[in-house]
């Protein structure tokens, strides 16, 4: 990296509203599992189909607010709604007496997520100088994964100390979530974009020609890693059935963040210099030992390392590719790029989650994983075969 090159300041503000909402998030994440199976009754399919159809949104609605934000060239007013919704949806939570209604708030807050992606994504593109764009990814995604390890730890000291009252600590998410809005609303401002006069719909034939070879490479990539990574709310399910009393399951969640969060942005970093085809090939190396461990053996030493192996891979992985999308994606359409990427990737998530659950409950929490291993396997013959060139090199 070439030091001339300060991290902008609306990078760190991106990092920090990102910060807050994963704390809000996780604080729901790490529990809905347990509350779904244990409060609601409901099976590790219908888990599986849930956090399925709520990611595979999160990612599909990335492509339309994209879209929007490349045509009225501003990223910041989408950014804020997208959160906004995220921090409206937590109390629904709270208020749920059965899987619907689940459903639906899981639905609301991915909704906002998906708002939020690809503007947001876009716009820290605009804000970063292109030598250093890995590392700001990189950044992001850490001070993000923060947030992913502090929920956790958080729903774990108000579980013990309100006696497993999941609905209580979901209505405290709220306070976060609303953090986040009002940090991004007045502490970030956006760049001035040239403007090259008349409005054009960015999905038109013509400018979806500026996306080449190159960059649908990364979209199929980040296709398969999506497949062979099935939903997170699995590995809650396999520390649940390690014996680990209910209260204390949400560190299983922040032991895997914690890793994320410590290696994404030095790998970030790395990606800046190094060949993105080794550094995918590693990711998919640990993706693979993780599944492995997870398989293995019932007992919470495996589903600790497991967990810390599957948060290592999502720290090599993530960062790096949102920064091929970036260095493949012409400027006006950066916002539009990073929403069809997200399509095909949820779209993936959605068959992976529900393949996932499926095979929990036919086959056992073995059989999942180590169908999410031979899948690794396969991608990583795939991926060594294909020789460096574009945004692989």
């Amino acid at each position: 990296m070439d030091h001339q090159y300060r991290m902008p300041r609306g990078v760190w503000i991106l990092g920090f509203v990102s910060l807050l909402m994963d704390v809000s998030s996780e604080m729901i994440h790490s529990l809905l599992p347990l509350f779904m199976v244990t409060a609601l009754g409901a099976s590790a399919f219908t888990v599986g189909l849930i956090e399925g159809f709520a990611e595979a949104t999160a990612l599909i609605v990335r492509i339309f607010s994209g879209v929007l934000s490349d045509y009225f060239g501003k990223r910041k007013g989408l950014t804020v709604f997208g959160y906004a919704l995220g921090a409206l949806s937590k109390p629904l939570f709270a208020l749920a007496q059965s899987a619907d209604p689940v459903l639906g708030a899981r639905l609301l807050d991915r909704l906002g997520k998906g708002i939020r992606g690809a503007p947001r994504d876009a716009l820290l593109t605009d804000l970063t100088p292109p030598p250093i764009r890995g590392e700001a990814f990189g950044l992001r995604q850490s001070l993000d994964t923060v947030g992913a390890f502090i929920g956790p730890l958080l729903s774990t000291l108000l579980m013990l100390l309100w006696a497993n009252d999941f609905r209580a600590v979901f209505w405290f998410t709220a306070i976060p979530g609303l953090a986040s809005v009002a940090l991004l609303v007045f502490g970030l401002r956006e760049p001035v974009h040239a403007s090259s006069g008349k409005r054009e719909n960015p999905i038109r034939r013509n400018n979806l020609r500026q996306l080449n070879a190159a960059y649908w490479q990364v979209v199929g990539i980040g296709a398969i890693f999506t497949l062979a990574r099935f939903s997170e709310a699995f590995l809650v399910l396999r520390a649940m059935q390690c014996g680990i009393p209910l209260s204390l399951v949400p560190l299983v969640m922040a032991a895997m963040s914690l890793v994320y969060s410590l290696t994404a942005w030095p790998f970030g970093k790395l990606s800046d210099r190094m060949d993105h085809r080794y550094l995918l090939a590693l990711g998919l190396i640990v993706l693979i030992a993780a599944d492995l461990v997870l398989a293995s053996r019932q007992h919470w030493d495996a589903v600790l390392a497991g967990v810390a192996l599957w948060g290592m891979h999502m720290g090599i992985t993530q960062g790096l590719l949102s920064a091929m999308v970036a260095k493949t994606a012409p400027a006006e359409l950066r916002g539009t790029a990073f929403g069809i990427f997200n399509v095909v990737s949820g779209i993936a998530m959605l068959f992976a989650s529900i393949a996932a659950g499926f095979l929990w409950d036919r086959l056992g929490a073995p059989a999942t994983f180590l169908a999410g291993a031979l899948f690794c396997v396969a991608t990583l013959i795939a991926l060594m075969r294909h020789p460096a060139k574009g945004p692989l090199s």
